[in-house]
């Protein structure tokens, strides 16, 4: 893995789907953190000295949806890119600095996304 590779949050209830996202973007050589919901991405969050580059959230979450999970994300770190996998990507409304990717999406796919948000920030 090389040292300046970027870490990226992956949150996501459903612990089969949070693998495949891990492996992937692990295969693409991107540090991953994982959280299998809102308590343990903003338990990662709050720890200022983990250096996190972009959160990966499934929209659909339990306690606390990811537009929240967002909201108070960027409330601990306002500059954090976030990017929302949603299976109803073309009916949901992010703000316009974040963004979205629908589900089910290709590895190619998840590449570009994560590659043309990171080269923004």
């Amino acid at each position: 893995m090389p040292a300046n590779a970027s870490t990226i949050l992956v949150v996501e209830d459903d612990s089969i789907v949070r693998m495949l996202i891990v492996d992937v973007l692990e295969e693409l050589e991107f540090n991953v953190l994982e959280a299998d919901g809102s308590d343990q991405a903003l338990a990662l969050l709050k720890d200022l000295n983990r250096h996190i580059d972009l959160m990966m959230t499934d929209v659909g979450l339990p306690t606390m949806d990811g537009r929240e999970l967002a909201n108070q994300a960027r409330s601990l770190r306002p500059a954090l890119p976030i990017l929302f996998a949603s299976g109803y990507a073309e009916n949901i409304e992010v703000p316009a600095d974040m963004h979205v990717i629908g589900k089910p999406f290709s590895i190619d796919q998840l590449r570009a996304k994560v590659k043309s948000i990171l080269e923004k920030s």
